[in-house]
């Protein structure tokens, strides 16, 4: 079955829950917390990410228990085509995380049903736009605290790497860049100077000589959507970038990776 269980979390609270109910009511007490808060406040919730991606997002606003649909083996996660197996994890699921730009969305969306909550997630490795969207991820799976404590290892490892790759600029200056432009997050991490950015259409002749002309030093690719040397006579150095956690949906190990890559372009 493709698909990765992170950690697999027991619901016999909830088994207890509803045992005691009906001891409550007896005892003429009145309830006046709903039927879904008082599920939030004794269940863990239970999230399908269709992608590495996804589930790293969820794992960092603390989610515990994470299904991945998509193996991490699949470079391009879009070219994946769920089977009937892959779908079948949704049926337990109470958040089903996806990204619209994937094109089984729409499976995604009919296996869910009526129980699962499904949430678009905005895929951006944008440290700004990453912590936001963990933040809204806690706040719908009833973690914001453990979402709050990654926000703030994120913050400090972008200090830190930031701080190490300006130690590292040539000559002291910052490097003049053309990115993907799913991979300017990795160019601001940097410190790097964005002359340019192509994608995610194939570079036409035209834009090739326009961006070669800005003479960077860099090339910023998206390792998942590479088409090859993207400025072959520019004399640029082409850096490819991973935005894609592992297997451990580690999405700081995302921006650990990037920095130690641009860091091996610049020395």
């Amino acid at each position: 079955m493709a698909r990765t269980r992170v950690r697999t979390t027991r619901i016999a609270s909830l088994v207890a829950l509803s045992a005691a109910l009906p001891l409550l009511t007896g005892c003429g007490g009145e309830d006046t917390s709903s039927p879904a808060t008082a599920e939030h406040r004794n269940h863990t919730p239970v999230v399908v990410a269709t992608t590495t991606w996804e589930g790293a997002f969820a794992k960092a606003a603390g989610a515990e228990d994470v299904t991945v649909i998509v193996p991490q083996s699949v470079h391009h996660a879009p070219d994946y085509d769920p089977k009937p197996s892959d779908l079948a994890a949704i049926a337990n699921a109470d958040f089903v995380l996806y990204a619209p730009f994937e094109p089984y969305a729409p499976k995604i969306k009919e296996a869910a049903g009526s129980k699962a909550k499904l949430v678009e997630v905005n895929l951006d490795n944008d440290p700004a736009k990453a912590g936001a969207e963990v933040a809204r991820l806690g706040g719908l799976f009833g973690t914001k605290d453990a979402a709050a404590r990654w926000k703030t290892r994120l913050d400090g490892e972008v200090a830190k790497l930031n701080g190490e790759l300006k130690a590292a600029w040539p000559g002291g200056k910052s490097p003049a860049v053309v990115a993907q432009v799913f991979t300017t997050w990795a160019a601001a991490l940097a410190g790097a100077t964005t002359v340019g950015t192509y994608g995610p259409e194939p570079v036409t002749p035209a834009r090739l000589a326009s961006l070669s002309a800005k003479k960077p030093a860099f090339v910023l690719d998206n390792a998942h959507m590479s088409t090859g040397t993207v400025l072959p006579d520019s004399g640029a150095e082409q850096v490819e970038i991973v935005n894609y956690p592992g297997e451990d949906l580690d999405l700081l190990a995302v921006y650990r990776n990037a920095a130690a890559e641009l860091k091996k372009a610049m020395d």
